[in-house]
């Protein structure tokens, strides 16, 4: 396994690579969990890979909701940020709890931009899975959705 300390002070993180990862996740995620339910959002084509996730979360003693969405840039849209804050919502997540993003960048973006909005800021967990969103998207924090003056 290799970790790499991303140091930003108080919102230092890091960030862990190893194959099969995934089916170990909660040994990072349950601490955050505080005993309460995560929301898992993903979109359609990450899927297959949904149950690894919960798998590993359940086996831990967290519960998980999954929000399954449609891919593709049009899914990072001022419609769907709404939708999803107001399904986040009615899972009833809080300030204190975080969200995990499961996807590439349009999913990592959406879902980072939310949790940044949701309640003034809850957290949020992204575990990449394309090679451009482990490379850029994952990585320093920035979130955005894309609007009629163009793509973000």
């Amino acid at each position: 396994m290799t970790t790499i300390p991303v140091s930003l002070g108080s919102r230092s993180y890091d960030v862990v690579i190893e194959a099969g990862l995934l089916a170990r996740a909660a040994d990072w995620l349950a601490p955050l969990s505080r005993g309460r339910k995560m929301a898992i959002v993903t979109d359609s084509n990450v899927l297959p890979h949904l149950e690894t996730l919960q798998t590993s979360l359940s086996a831990a003693g967290v519960e998980s909701e999954a929000i399954v969405l449609n891919p593709g840039e049009s899914t990072k849209s001022w419609a769907q940020l709404e939708a999803l804050t107001d399904r986040l919502l009615d899972l009833g997540i809080e300030r204190g709890d975080h969200v995990i993003a499961l996807g590439g960048g349009v999913i990592g973006d959406l879902v980072g931009f939310a949790c940044a909005i949701l309640k003034r800021g809850c957290g949020f967990v992204q575990i990449p899975t394309t090679l451009l969103a482990q490379v850029d998207s994952s990585v320093g924090g920035k979130t955005a959705i894309n609007s009629r003056a163009g793509k973000n």
